[in-house]
């Protein structure tokens, strides 16, 4: 996998026009960064608790549309120790929402040269729809191979026996849709679930690690190897949330933890000076982060190409 492994597609069809993959090397694990495509949503999810004039102007600032704006949806394939690890599955497809723009990432691996059947661990940041719902599309489970070990925190498995939407601000249709989703991934996948409390090293130099907030079992992904470490982030991490890591998103379960481990993370990052990639910034949303007064500041990397 690397970049030019990466940059090869193994069909004949032309190679889509804005790229949707991109390689990065960990000392001596190899991360590829995959686009599963953008969801279209309201910018009351960047801050639901802002004053709407405060958010209006950040959008107006950063060059985007008053009402609506399109979310970026990222995973990642990591190769460590013999082991090839996707983080994320992304959303699959789900014809009650109408979302024809994501649910791309399992083609784009295989794009990129990368059999499912070498997939050997799973891990799954939380199991809010947009990370899990590219194991249910039709065919997937059965070109997986059966002994793939799928790793999620316990709190979360435990959370979508009953889940709790009380604090939560979303658009209509969602909470179903998610609720479902899960249900039907727990009942697809539990004999491939491998449950971790707070941290598990999944292969040499990955390890997962709950932080909550998100959901009560969100986790994130360090991938350490010699002087180099990338962290993906999940959904702990939004574009909005260098300038105001205080705004609530609207998928937040628990809003005020949520910010608390945002914050931390950043300022965990901007410490170490390591890689961040996160679900929901802008593909490949490979950058750094910086402490810019009492709050932080994006630093994309220049593409190495």
């Amino acid at each position: 996998m690397s970049p030019d492994v990466a940059s090869r597609p193994v069909r004949s069809e032309p190679e889509e026009l804005v790229p949707s993959r991109y390689a990065v090397k960990i000392g001596e694990i190899d991360v590829l960064v995959i686009s599963d495509g953008v969801l279209p949503l309201p910018t009351t999810m960047l801050g639901h608790n802002a004053d709407p004039k405060a958010r209006a102007a950040w959008m107006h600032h950063m060059f985007l549309p008053p009402d609506a704006f399109d979310w970026a949806l990222n995973a990642v394939v990591v190769r460590s120790g013999g082991k090839t690890i996707l983080v994320d599955a992304g959303l699959g497809s789900d014809p009650d929402l109408n979302l024809p723009r994501a649910g791309q990432l399992i083609k784009r691996v295989e794009s990129a040269g990368i059999d499912l059947a070498s997939v050997t661990d799973i891990v799954l940041t939380h199991m809010h729809m947009d990370h899990i719902g590219g194991l249910l599309v039709p065919g997937i489970k059965d070109q997986l191979r059966s002994d793939v070990q799928i790793h999620v925190a316990a709190t979360e498995v435990s959370f979508w026996d009953a889940p709790d939407f009380s604090r939560t601000a979303m658009p209509p249709g969602f909470p179903d849709a998610l609720r479902a989703t899960a249900k039907r991934f727990a009942k697809e996948y539990h004999n491939q679930l491998r449950q971790f409390d707070e941290e598990y090293e999944v292969a040499p130099g990955v390890i997962v690690r709950r932080t909550g907030g998100h959901t009560p079992g969100h986790s994130i992904v360090r991938v350490a190897s010699g002087k180099d470490a990338l962290t993906f982030a999940g959904d702990a991490v939004f574009t909005v949330g260098f300038d105001h890591p205080d705004w609530f998103n609207g998928f937040e379960h628990d809003p005020e933890e949520a910010a608390r481990v945002r914050t931390r993370l950043l300022k965990e990052l901007a410490a170490t000076e390591e890689l961040l990639v996160a679900t929901h910034m802008p593909f490949p949303s490979v950058g750094r982060v910086a402490i810019d007064g009492d709050v932080f500041r994006w630093v994309p990397v220049y593409w190495d190409y």
